[in-house]
């Protein structure tokens, strides 16, 4: 049987909101939260967090947690992923799951169903998650990463640009992504070996790169995904949906 590996990249020194692994919320850190949603997915067989910072790693520690120390020269949470891929000796026929360290809300059964997409889709290299957005919803927020597909769920392209382009105005229905992924363990071997590109410089998504070296990147839909914790403001947001929400918690 395939070994399925979850792998939380997490780091102190974000630019936009330093120190946020290890923010309080509900009493736990984020980190905590995340690593349980995880651990609480039916479909991976093991869980580890990959920081550079030992503060992280002891926090880990102390609730229960795998940890995997790597390199702090990283450029993205993908590239932490690979160090941490190599340290586990992961079987060839593995599938790694990067699920991001600041998404404390993120639904353990989104995680089951992008392991099931890159099974059953025998072309996929990667699998990632996407919704449906409103009308005039985030579209001007480049935070909000906008996706298109073709008609087999396949992404095209990814962009913090407002994407497709309504040039008269018919209102095509439009996708934003969440940063989940799942790798076929060649797929994510190959992207390491990969320089930075064009694309994914200018936007600053690394799935661009994946993209660009003509790797295939199957797209599942699901509900509109509870908000990420990119900036103070939105850690401030997402501890009033946890404490008007708390079954929405997967600390027990």
């Amino acid at each position: 049987m395939q070994n399925i590996i979850g792998i939380i990249p997490a780091r102190m020194a974000s630019s936009r909101f330093p120190g946020k692994p290890l923010k309080l919320i509900a009493g736990f850190p984020i980190v905590q939260h995340v690593y349980f949603a995880a651990k609480a997915a039916n479909k991976l067989d093991d869980v580890y967090v990959a920081t550079d910072d030992e503060q992280i790693a002891e926090t880990v520690l102390s609730f229960g947690g795998n940890v995997l120390m790597t390199s702090p020269e990283h450029n993205s949470g993908t590239d932490r992923i690979v160090e941490a891929v190599n340290q586990i000796s992961a079987k060839e026929d593995s599938i790694i799951v990067n699920i991001q360290g600041d998404e404390p809300l993120v639904r353990p059964a989104d995680i089951d169903r992008c392991v099931e997409a890159i099974i059953s889709e025998k072309n996929a290299d990667w699998a990632t998650l996407i919704y449906k957005t409103d009308r005039n919803s985030n579209e001007n927020n480049p935070n909000v990463v906008k996706v298109v597909c073709d008609f087999n769920g396949f992404a095209l392209y990814f962009s913090r640009a407002n994407i497709p382009y309504d040039r008269d105005g018919i209102s095509p229905q439009r996708y934003a992504h969440i940063g989940l992924y799942v790798y076929k363990i060649s797929a994510l071997k190959r992207f390491a070996a990969l320089n930075t590109t064009p694309l994914e410089t200018a936007e600053k998504l690394e799935q661009l790169r994946a993209l660009e070296a003509g790797m295939k990147i199957i797209c599942v839909e699901t509900e509109k995904a509870y908000p990420g914790i990119d900036t103070p403001e939105d850690f401030e947001t997402v501890k009033k949906i946890i404490s008007q929400n708390p079954e929405l918690l997967n600390i027990k």
